[in-house]
């Protein structure tokens, strides 16, 4: 049996995290801009904290598991 959980949940919130593709925090003229596809570093270093902090409540303090096979 193999465990997907961590795979899914990693990659559906890169998709949803990744900055200027849904929303930007910190945006270039406001605090937060929708769907702009721009990006900076102060952009790119919110959304990797706020990644890793997600992930961590998900995999390790949820822990989310989805058995196939």
């Amino acid at each position: 049996m193999a465990d997907w959980g961590p795979v899914i949940i990693a990659v559906v919130l890169f998709v949803l995290l990744s900055p200027g593709l849904l929303f930007q925090i910190p945006g270039r003229g406001r605090v937060i801009e929708f769907g702009n596809m721009q990006t900076s570093g102060a952009s790119i270093l919110v959304h990797a904290i706020i990644y890793f902090g997600l992930i961590t409540i998900l995999l390790i303090a949820i822990g989310v598991h989805i058995y196939t096979g």
